[in-house]
């Protein structure tokens, strides 16, 4: 699948090279012979669509181009990604608020106010791509308690309860876990999904958190 989406992409940015480059070519030659004939009869120049492999390349008008370019159209699989994924920032969110003064490891307070840093953003990029792509949609059967990671009520009970080296050592604990639910959503969407900037974000998402498990799991 994730080679797949890497072709699709080469496919993207062949195309969109070579319609720059054709576009100059043609308005060069419109410069120096306004008779020159339009390629294959198209209103626009030609552009030069790679073949696939062990296929020569093709000229086709900016109609067939448009026609080859894959459908980035979000489906359902982005949309439960996002809305999900939200909720699972705003779960870590809640956790990490409690490291500057439960904490005992500075360590561990460092960890928290990284992973702060890093996914408020995150949630605020979610929501801008839920409102660019007609808000939220109904996820039945889903809710916090089905996602893979999150702490359930009691656990976070526990932690707002416990400090020093206890508060540290379970912070960790449900934090690896937290990250690693986090990790197979990602997994999820990039299999499922369709949306070039869903896929982005499920990228970043598993590189960011797996370092982020290595760390923790350092301490």
């Amino acid at each position: 699948m994730l080679i797949r989406r890497r072709i699709r992409r080469t496919v993207i940015a062949a195309l969109a090279v070579t319609a720059v480059l054709a576009l100059g070519a043609c308005e060069s030659a419109s410069e120096s012979d306004d008779s020159a004939p339009k390629a294959g009869g198209s209103s626009g120049p030609a552009i030069v669509a790679p073949g696939k492999p062990g296929e020569p390349a093709k000229r086709v008008s900016p109609e067939e181009a448009a026609r080859l370019m894959p459908d980035e159209k979000p489906n359902g699989a982005d949309f439960r990604y996002v809305q999900m994924m939200i909720e699972h920032h705003r779960q870590a969110i809640t956790m990490t608020a409690l490291a500057p003064q439960r904490a005992g490891s500075p360590q561990v307070k460092n960890v928290a106010a990284r992973i702060a840093a890093a996914q408020g953003p995150e949630i605020g990029a979610m929501q801008g791509w839920l409102k660019n792509n007609g808000g939220a949609r109904p996820l039945s059967g889903h809710d916090h308690h089905t996602m893979p990671g999150m702490a359930t009520e009691a656990q976070l009970a526990e932690l707002r309860a416990a400090k020093g080296k206890a508060f540290d050592e379970l912070f960790l604990k449900l934090m690896v876990v937290h990250h690693e639910g986090a990790v197979t959503m990602a997994a999820e969407a990039l299999s499922q999904g369709n949306n070039v900037l869903v896929e982005e974000m499920a990228n970043d998402v598993i590189a960011q958190q797996t370092a982020e498990i290595d760390r923790m799991r350092s301490l």
